[in-house]
Formats: C-alpha cells, sequence, structure tokens
C-alpha cells in the first residue's frame, strides 16, 4: 500500500468586511509578515506536504504582494463567493494529483497563530482515521440562549459536550470533495468542513487544540495575535 499524501488548501477569497480596512484581512500585516503568509507558513514549513494550493478571488490584486505567490510550492486557483465554494475550488485544482485516500489540511487563510505542536499532534492522531477531524478547543464560558428576538435570557446552556472549531481540518480527499460538492448541489448550509462531512454522514473525529489558535475577524484580533505570536 501506498502511504497517503499531505495536502494544503487555504481558501483566501474572502473581503473581511469587518476588518473596516482597506483590504481583506488576511492582506494585513501582523509582525512585519502578511497573515496570510504567516497562515501558510504555519503549515507548510512544519509538515510533510506535498502541494498547497491557496484560492483567491477573481480580482485580487494583493496575491502577489505575498510571499507565498513566489514560493515554488505553493500554487493558486480563483476561489467563490462562499469559503466552501473556494474550498471546493482547490480540490477541483489538485484533481488527478491527489487520490481518494490522500489526506487534505484546510485551514484559514486568517489563522496565523497555529502552534506546531498543534499540527503534529492533529495528523499523529488522524493518520490512521478512515474519516478525518479537526481541531478544537473547549467551551470554557458559560452560554446563554436568548429568546427569538429579544436580549432576555431563554437559558443557560450545558456547555460540557460543546467546542469551539478551529483549523486545520484534515479530512481524506475523496470524502470531503464528495461532502462539499453534495452540499453545493443541494443548496445545503456548511459553515466548516467539518459542517459537510458531518452531514454526510460521517462522524469527524475532535482533537483538541491551543485555545490562542484564533481567526483575526475584528481589528481588536490583530493586537491579540501579535500577543500570541510573541509567547511561541
Amino acid at each position: 500500500m501506498t502511504t497517503p499524501k499531505l495536502w494544503l488548501v487555504i481558501p483566501a477569497a474572502g473581503s473581511g468586511q469587518r476588518m473596516g480596512s482597506d483590504r481583506p484581512k488576511q492582506y494585513l500585516l501582523l509582525r512585519g509578515r502578511l497573515i496570510l503568509d504567516r497562515a501558510i507558513a504555519s503549515v507548510l514549513d512544519n509538515a510533510d506536504l506535498a502541494g498547497c494550493v491557496v484560492a483567491i478571488s477573481a480580482d485580487d490584486p494583493h496575491w502577489q504582494e505575498t510571499e507565498a505567490s513566489r514560493d515554488p510550492r505553493v500554487h493558486h486557483c480563483i476561489g467563490g463567493q462562499l469559503r466552501a465554494d473556494s474550498v471546493i475550488a482547490g480540490l477541483q485544482w489538485l484533481e488527478g494529483q491527489a487520490g481518494p485516500d490522500d489526506w487534505v489540511l484546510v485551514h484559514d487563510a486568517a489563522r496565523p497563530c497555529l502552534h506546531p505542536g498543534d499540527l503534529a499532534r492533529l495528523i499523529r492522531e488522524l493518520t490512521d482515521h478512515k474519516v478525518g477531524g479537526l481541531l478544537a478547543a473547549p467551551v470554557t464560558d458559560t452560554l446563554k440562549k436568548s429568546v427569538t428576538g429579544s436580549d432576555e435570557v431563554l437559558e443557560t446552556v450545558d456547555r460540557r459536550e460543546l467546542w469551539r472549531a478551529l483549523t486545520p481540518q484534515m479530512f481524506r480527499y475523496g470524502i470531503l470533495k464528495s461532502a462539499l460538492q453534495d452540499a453545493a448541489a443541494e443548496n445545503r448550509s456548511v459553515t466548516d468542513e467539518s459542517s459537510a462531512v458531518e452531514q454526510a454522514g460521517f462522524f469527524p473525529c475532535i482533537v483538541e487544540g491551543r485555545p490562542d489558535n484564533i481567526k483575526v475577524t475584528v481589528p481588536a484580533d490583530l493586537a491579540l495575535a501579535d500577543f500570541v505570536l510573541s509567547r511561541f
């Protein structure tokens, strides 16, 4: 039997409007490097990858500014409006190169604080899994559910079995591609790769990750990411 290869897909076609900046959040500077470059390098430099593809928007004027665009290990394709569309585009780019049992790591373009130890543990724990899984952090705050259309508390939600989904998410190429394409064909909403795989009837494995593997979404996250990286 051949050893399954490991591929990296980065969906990076989003606009990141909540940052209120003149460019998508993945192209903002963080400790002297673009966030996207940090996100790609956090996986590319710490795993034995067969290849990497970044899905960008068709009118992206910033990709050529990245370190990754000049890295021969990194390729790009045109993504879509939704995250799932961009991941599908990346998987289609890998068609003919990746086998159905190969592994695909999908990592957020604006998640620059992935610790090498978490990545290594994810790959190690899922190596023999039939489906795949994701990094996730247990919910530690008390959770409240509000009345629909109101700011009044309806109930306190039991957090003991709740997790915050992180990335990378790591799935078999064939399973992930089929799950995402079926969801798109049936116009089903998927918020991450795991949700598509779950809807296809599979049970992804949770691998506990560090809670400081944050996604930069709003301006305050930049300062937090800067602090996290200073502690690596």
